[in-house]
């Protein structure tokens, strides 16, 4: 095997995590996520699997499914803990870990053979140094490329039984012998690009395998998909895959998005959602030493349709009053009327090496920007609902935003405060 690559996933890692911390739970249908009725799954236990539950589904469907179904709502920022202390395990065979997620890495380990062994044997030792330190399973796929050690994972992942998860090997080795006979049978919604609508696209040409891709002409695909796409999935379908293993890549942009139990109408209510998320985005942009030129406003209305607008100034800003006055100007192109079931905002544009710009007139620019400063200080010291703007002070306190909460779906049906 040349360059040899593995895929690692976690196992139901959201959900394992919690049986971890619940074990009395262990043997139930578990599910990770929003349990109120806008709520979905972010994670499923094997028995929750069995009866038809996964990630991604709506938690009332989930409900109907099964009506034993225990919901936990998650704690992201354990989530993340743990997921450094896999990154770091992953870390000590090779220092080519590139992370997809939380629960998921490619590992380049070409050059690690002479210290750790074949991919197949530092496939297992992962495994069980995992287990062992964390107590969670992983599975692991072995092959030539990015593509093809995904695919491979996948098909080490434990099946879905009738009362539970049924383990096997955990490792699936791909040989490049063997990539034309792996790939035949296989859906061509598996690979990468391959979405609803490309999907449609596909099965319209008579596609519904790779293996029936991989005997079209690349001139058909890009004729029907477009160039990019065309020569994409040409080359996936013949297993080519030429991206390598990316180690500390940087985030491209910074958002926070939450859908609400009731829909927004008041514009004072949206406003004050507004003030929560832009307040959590210029948190994480701090902690990132960068500042942004461009925010987005989006908007999700009842009838599921999608609003979006974005703003670019030409100076870089990490200031929230800034890009709070930037935000409501944007909604004001929003219409209310149909009622605001989901709002986010983005940042993009990010710059480091930004360069303060000598201000000669008596604004309050620079006042705002130390403020804000102190305000992070304050919180890094008392914690993040110690203090914040006055808008956002609910009957429970600060109600400060952070990374991964409420990114399922509201855990009950309320209004807002």
């Amino acid at each position: 095997m040349t360059t040899p690559i593995l895929h690692v996933d976690m196992d139901a890692f959201f959900a394992s995590v919690e049986l971890l911390r619940h074990p009395e739970l262990e043997g139930k249908p578990v599910v990770v996520g929003g349990s109120g009725s806008r709520g979905v799954v972010a994670a499923a236990s094997y028995e929750a699997r069995s009866y038809g539950i996964y990630s991604a589904m709506s938690s009332r469907r989930a409900r109907r499914l099964c009506k034993d179904l225990v919901f936990i709502s998650g704690d992201y920022e354990f989530y993340v803990e743990i997921s450094e202390r896999i990154m770091n395990i992953l870390r000590r065979f090779t220092p080519l870990v590139e992370p997809l997620s939380l629960d998921e890495a490619f590992l380049d380990v070409g050059g690690v053979r002479r210290v750790h062994g074949e991919p197949k044997s530092i496939a297992h030792k992962i495994r069980n140094s995992i287990y062992e330190e964390e107590g969670l399973r992983c599975s692991v796929g072995a092959s030539v490329n990015k593509f093809l050690a995904k695919l491979s994972s996948e098909n080490a992942k434990p099946k879905v039984g009738p009362k539970g998860p049924i383990y096997g090997d955990g490792v699936f080795l791909l040989n490049e012998s063997e990539i034309g006979t792996f790939l035949e049978p296989l859906a061509v919604n598996a690979m990468w690009g391959v979405g609803p609508k490309t999907h449609k696209k596909l099965n319209a040409l008579g596609i519904e395998t790779i293996g029936e891709l991989g005997r079209v002409s690349e001139g058909s695909l890009v004729s029907s998909l477009g160039k990019a796409t065309g020569q994409q999935l040409w080359r996936l379908a013949r297993g080519i895959d030429d991206r390598n293993v990316l180690v500390d890549q940087e985030a491209k942009s910074i958002g926070h998005e939450e859908t609400f139990s009731k829909d927004l109408i008041k514009r004072e209510d949206v406003e004050r959602e507004l003030v929560r998320l832009v307040d959590s985005v210029v948190w994480r942009l701090r902690k990132s030493k960068k500042k942004c030129r461009t925010i987005s406003l989006k908007v999700r209305y009842s009838d599921f349709s999608t609003f979006s607008r974005s703003h670019t100034s030409s100076e870089p800003t990490w200031s929230s009053s800034v890009l709070l006055e930037e935000a409501k100007r944007l909604l004001d192109d929003v219409d209310l009327n149909h009622g605001i079931r989901l709002l986010g905002v983005s940042v993009t544009n990010l710059d480091k090496n930004f360069v303060e710009q000598l201000r000669f007139s008596e604004d309050s620019y620079s006042d705002r920007e130390n403020t804000e400063g102190v305000v992070e200080l304050i919180r890094d010291r008392f914690g993040a609902a110690s203090i914040g703007p006055a808008s956002i002070l609910g009957s429970s306190g600060i109600r400060v935003k952070r990374k991964g909460e409420q990114q399922w779906g509201p855990d009950h049906d309320s209004t807002v405060e």
